[in-house]
């Protein structure tokens, strides 16, 4: 069963003993996310080289895609909403954006959960596409 991106994402719990003190840490697993919608993979994809606000998103996703993939904003935010509920992204604060008159655009980057899950995509996506070759599928 697939659970959703803002589903809470507790896959291992470890106690640790510190000054006669139990500390329960949670470690959030990345494969617990996975499969990915397109959305949230291409918006993790736009942000894995620097921050950036909704629209540069946006561009980016339509520039590497050569306008074939096409996100509108109520994708685009509502994505963002939850991808940073489940802290796979944080907000950077507001920058004013001189490409676009000073208008003050909110910034967004990848935590390093984030890094790990947009990875563990990659990997399974590669899988697939080995799979793929292996049965002739790919040209």
């Amino acid at each position: 069963m697939q659970q959703t991106l803002a589903h809470t994402l507790i896959c291992e719990e470890s106690d640790t003993t510190k000054g006669g003190h139990t500390i329960h840490s949670r470690k959030k697993d990345p494969e617990s996310l996975l499969p990915l919608t397109p959305a949230v993979f291409h918006i993790l994809l736009a942000l894995s080289d620097g921050e950036r606000h909704g629209y540069g998103i946006m561009q980016e996703i339509a520039e590497r895609t050569k306008g074939t993939v096409h996100m509108g904003p109520g994708t685009l935010y509502g994505s963002l909403k939850r991808m940073l509920s489940s802290g796979l992204i944080e907000e950077t604060g507001e920058k004013a954006d001189p490409q676009h008159g000073n208008e003050r655009r909110r910034y967004y980057r990848l935590t390093g959960f984030g890094q790990r899950v947009l990875h563990a995509e990659a990997e399974r996506l590669a899988q697939l596409v080995s799979i793929a070759q292996l049965k002739h599928v790919l040209g």
